[in-house]
């Protein structure tokens, strides 16, 4: 019997159908959608970071015109609405729980950050629900304020919750401290560091938005959102509503972006459908930029104080480090386990540490709550230890490439159990590090002519790695219709990545049928049963193995099907290119044929499937670990410190890619977002009183087209092992590796310029004061 291999769709570089509408502005965003009747919500926010709630006026608002409704922190109880619960409150390691305050969904005896809802308006248009929330009057009482992990810990700190002692969240340890502890008393040399991985907020090109709608008759609800995530939000809001999850029903149309500040659920999500069910209309309410910044959750904000010893060769010996992570306020969807699961899986990356001792804690404070954005806990690992290796090269005088090609896992390891016991499945990490090395020829050609102009050159690389997997479960429908068309239904969802193109080309490679014949769905709970949505770069592997299974079954039920049709046996069968051919004649049914007899005749296969129609259901067992290696070449000019990033190249393993081009660009966007975090992105609190004062687009700078150089992206992939289709997600590697391998650039430098081991540990990002101290051996201003 042949064995079906792929089509050429998988692998071809195809341009994304859904960029058409885009580019002509036919896109479907939250904002677009209008119903009849429809009212509007405004949501009053605290301008205080911590405060006690001593009296909330609203007799104003609800009497401005078109208002409809006014709610409060003291409505909720009444209506039966419970606070917002994270999806992980364990330790999972330990069994010990996390400490966290109830997030309620309006605040009501306190608030806890900047931007946290108040009170909702809800009136007949948005102007009208922004006048009457203006009208309300709220007796705040200040309370003292705490923006940082070390003010959290420090003696005396004020204690923001009796729910949390101490402020801490959790706390835990982890590794051989004994082995760790002989092989730094053994070590030659010892190089340390502090590092902080700083706030940011993600700002994608959508605001977040809802519209709220209550079936009075039924009780049934239903919230168009923009979300990356619908299955696992639904249960999370459904359980605040106290309703069952059959009851609610999330739909997503087109969303602008997420980066995973998407991925969790929101308050905001359970008050416009409690807004809808108190005034019996759909509501909308869409967030505006400015609130943005105090109410989407935040990234990063990890301090880490890390050692590294080395014998006398420069191999790795053992690996120490000590961290905090601030989580803000609230816990958020799975945030407080980000430490303990992502960040503690790689902290070795790449390299063989035969002993390590982690130390890991996460502290509630009165910022907005952290959530996640491209490659969290990964990037924080990768960060630490490519900078941690880069102090090591220069104080024992080893060239910074040697120290890494000595210390990397080999090809021929694989798959490699790390001392965290990740098991790495496949990878040639010295062949992508030697292939992105090639870019770097001529630099001190390069690094002269600078000079030549006073500028200061530096090179400076970065190799990464994260774990991508996300959710564990998936599912996914192919159904075939009258027409000779197949309809692709997904529970994963796209907010920007090109599925609408890449998931058809996947069953129209494996079913060798017409890429125009394949259709695509998503985005709603009411059309498939279950869904991990898109994080964590997941959605190729755990989406595309769901259609890969699936389409295994629709070839094996198709076979049985046309051999009763051709009067063969079902081991004559083969099935290629679409057609299901007897073997050795010229007798053959195509894949369309044979769906239109089992149509026709009522045949279910064992899954109760009609036909050739197949649902799937994919649960992983392993992560998938792309990687590679990223170079960057900056300028600085040492009278300004201005730092320009003017060359990025990267060689990165994907293992199979399904469309070239798509893949390109997912790259090219996170390159840029972990350059606008390593040059100018931060999210800065004033320490005496919560404010955030990097609240606008004034003062919170974002990379544009002229901040970036030209990117020179190549793909060395090794098959991944752990999905039959060899796959591994592409969408956070450039985040995870371009902040690291900018500051490795600008240690580089400066160190150019100085000489100093240590010019690469700036804090924050390298804004041009930060540079230029650095360059003239000044010490950093304190940053939050």
């Amino acid at each position: 019997m042949a064995t079906h291999t792929a089509h050429s769709e998988i692998g071809l570089t195809r341009k994304r159908i859904e960029d058409e509408r885009f580019l002509t502005g036919h896109g479907n965003y939250i904002d677009d959608i209008v119903f009849d009747g429809m009212a509007y919500a405004a949501i009053l926010r605290s301008p205080h970071a911590h405060a006690e709630l001593r009296g909330i006026d609203t007799d104003d608002a609800a009497r401005s015109p078109g208002v409809l409704t006014v709610l409060t922190g003291k409505d909720q109880d009444a209506a039966g609405i419970a606070p917002l619960p994270p999806t992980e409150r364990v330790n999972e390691h330990s069994g010990e729980p996390f400490a966290y305050t109830p997030y309620p969904p309006l605040a009501t005896d306190r608030v806890r950050h900047v931007g946290q809802p108040v009170a909702l308006v809800v009136a007949r248009s948005l102007a009208e629900a922004w006048d009457a929330a203006e009208r309300i009057r709220v007796d705040y009482a200040p309370l003292p304020a705490v923006t940082t992990a070390a003010a959290a810990l420090a003696d005396g700190a004020a204690q923001l919750s009796d729910d949390i002692p101490g402020n801490i969240v959790h706390q835990w340890q982890t590794g051989d401290a004994a082995a760790t502890g002989r092989a730094f008393d053994d070590a030659a040399h010892v190089a340390r560091l502090t590092v902080y991985n700083h706030r940011i907020v993600t700002n994608p090109m959508e605001t977040r938005g809802a519209i709220g709608i209550y079936d009075g008759d039924t009780g049934d609800y239903t919230l168009h959102l923009s979300s990356q995530s619908l299955h696992v939000g639904r249960d999370n809001i459904a359980a605040a509503l106290g309703i069952p999850k059959e009851r609610l029903r999330f739909v997503a149309p087109d969303v602008g972006g997420g980066f995973g500040t998407k991925n969790f659920s929101y308050v905001e999500q359970i008050l416009t459908l409690w807004a809808a069910r108190t005034v019996r209309l759909p509501v909308k309410w869409i967030n505006d930029r400015g609130a943005g910044f105090v109410s989407d959750h935040q990234a990063r904000d990890h301090h880490a104080e890390a050692a590294l010893a080395l014998d006398a060769e420069g191999h790795f010996l053992a690996l120490r480090i000590g961290s905090w992570a601030n989580l803000g306020a609230y816990l958020c969807g799975s945030s407080a386990r980000v430490p303990l699961y992502q960040y503690m899986a790689l902290p070795n990356t790449v390299y063989r540490i035969p002993a390590l001792r982690l130390t890991i804690g996460a502290v509630t404070t009165n910022t907005v709550p952290i959530g996640v954005t491209r490659g969290p806990g990964f990037a924080e690992s990768v960060n630490i230890l490519e900078r941690l290796i880069d102090r090591a090269a220069r104080e024992m005088a080893i060239d910074r490439a040697d120290i890494r090609r000595r210390n990397l896992i080999p090809a021929s390891a694989m798959p490699y159990k790390n001392v965290s016991g990740t098991t790495i499945d496949s990878g040639n990490f010295n062949a992508n590090l030697d292939a992105a090395l090639e870019h770097a020829r001529g630099f001190e050609d390069r690094r002269r002519d600078s000079e030549a102009r006073g500028l200061r050159r530096g090179l400076g690389f970065a190799y990464h790695i994260k774990g991508t997997g996300g959710a564990p479960e998936e599912k996914v429908e192919i159904r075939f219709d009258d027409d000779d068309t197949v309809t692709l239904t997904t529970g994963t969802q796209s907010i920007g990545q090109g599925h609408e193109t890449t998931f058809p080309q996947i069953v129209a490679g494996r079913l060798g049928v017409p890429f125009d014949r394949v259709g695509y769905r998503q985005g709603d709970t009411a059309i498939i049963s279950k869904g991990g949505g898109h994080g964590s770069s997941r959605s190729t592997y755990m989406g595309g193995t769901a259609i890969y299974l699936a389409t295994e079954k629709i070839i094996e039920k198709g076979r049985r099907i046309a051999a009763r049709a051709l009067e063969a046996a079902d081991a004559d069968i083969e099935f290629a290119d679409g057609q299901f051919r007897v073997g050795g004649t010229d007798r053959a049914l195509d894949l369309f044929a044979v769906a239109r007899i089992a149509r026709e005749s009522g045949l279910q296969s064992g899954d109760g499937d009609i036909g050739l129609d197949t649902a799937q259901e994919f649960i992983r067992k392993a992560m998938t670990y792309p990687n590679g290696c990223h170079i960057a070449e900056v300028e600085i000019d040492p009278e300004t410190g201005a730092v320009a990033v003017v060359r990025y190249a990267a060689v990165d393993d994907y293992g199979e890619i399904i469309n070239p081009m798509v893949a390109r660009g997912q790259v090219h966007g996170a390159i840029a977002q972990g350059i606008g975090q390593a040059l100018m992105e931060h999210a800065v609190y004033e320490e005496s009183t919560g404010q955030l004062l990097s609240a606008s687009f004034m003062d919170y700078a974002m990379p544009r087209a002229a901040d970036l150089p030209a990117f020179d992206v190549t793909f060395n992939g090794t098959t991944c092992t752990t999905n039959p289709l060899g796959v591994k997600g592409c969408g956070e590697a450039g985040a995870v590796a371009a902040y690291p391998a900018v500051a490795s650039a600008i240690g580089d430098a400066i160190a150019s310029l100085n000489g100093d081991a240590d010019a690469g540990n700036f804090t924050g990002p390298a804004t041009p004061e930060r540079i230029w101290r650095a360059m003239n051996g000044m010490a950093p201003r304190r940053s939050g």
